[in-house]
């Protein structure tokens, strides 16, 4: 019996073990600064700072939920990043954590909960869901999609 238990318990855990197979802690460590790095950029107000996060044609979408009609928003990277590094006096301040990373090759997909502030004033929550491309530079951020929502948040 002892002997049916250790293969059994393995086959438990490989889902687990399979869903970053293949892919080097430091790959996920560099996916994980890129995006780190997206918003120390987005904190500071410095637009050349998230812009060196992007891919030459990153694609940025939100989800929006208005009066029970869901849509897609694409918004314009050049005009976020305007946003970003026009002077403002509350800090933008978006609070991740890192759900998931994957990595196959030179693609990357992070799911990252977070709850954004307006200085000290929270504003919303969701969820972030960022692919990344490995390009000889690094791991560039290539498309971010997000919800919005006021509650519940994690």
């Amino acid at each position: 019996m002892k002997h049916l238990l250790l293969p059994a318990l393995l086959l438990l855990a490989s889902p687990a073990a399979f869903a970053q197979k293949g892919a080097p802690a430091t790959d996920v460590e560099a996916v994980k600064k890129t995006i780190n790095t997206f918003f120390d950029g987005m904190r500071k107000g410095d637009s050349a700072l998230v812009r060196s996060t992007l891919a030459p044609t990153a694609i940025l979408q939100t989800i929006t939920n208005r009066n029970g009609v869901v849509q897609v928003r694409t918004e314009n990277p050049k005009e976020v990043l305007k946003m970003m590094g026009t002077p403002h006096k509350e800090v933008y301040d978006e609070r991740i954590s890192f759900e998931q990373v994957l990595v196959d090759a030179q693609l990357a997909s992070a799911w990252t909960p977070y709850q954004f502030y307006v200085g000290s004033t929270f504003s919303h929550c969701g969820y972030n869901s960022f692919q990344l491309v490995k390009l000889a530079e690094g791991w560039k951020i290539a498309y971010i999609i997000d919800t919005r929502r006021k509650e519940p948040c994690k």
